[in-house]
């Protein structure tokens, strides 16, 4: 069986990090996978440890990969000033799949699932968690 949920999610762009795994909780049932995805070209998917200090690691990670002050080809195409946040998302991913047993997210104890939106302004963001239940 499978069953679509979704959130939305508030952020505050440039790189803003947001726990979700609590609400990607509330879709799962019995045992199966979870596709967590975020539609859009500037946010993606993945797990961390969700804590202050890698929390600011992962932006600092992320400003050396790809500078939100340099000048992208993206600049010049739209007129935007959101180059950076397009190729970070695209290394990162939209999505994620999480296994769960018994209506349990199989994480790692330190594991938790985060948004990260790196466009350049707020943006509410819509997650689709979609539920593969046997």
């Amino acid at each position: 069986m499978v069953s679509t949920h979704t959130f939305r999610v508030e952020t505050r762009g440039r790189t803003d990090i947001v726990d979700i795994t609590a609400r990607v909780a509330e879709a799962v049932r019995g045992t199966g996978t979870a596709v967590v995805f975020v539609g859009g070209s500037t946010a993606g998917i993945t797990t961390v440890e969700f804590e202050p200090g890698l929390v600011r690691d992962l932006k600092e990670a992320w400003e050396r990969v790809a500078p939100e002050g340099k000048d992208y080809h993206h600049h010049a195409t739209w007129g935007d000033d959101n180059g950076s946040a397009h190729v970070r998302a695209a290394l990162l991913g939209p999505s994620l799949s999480v296994p769960f047993v018994e209506g349990r997210l199989l994480l790692g104890t330190w594991q938790q699932i985060v948004l990260v939106d790196f466009d350049t302004r707020a943006r509410s963001r819509e997650i689709v968690v979609q539920v593969h239940a046997g």
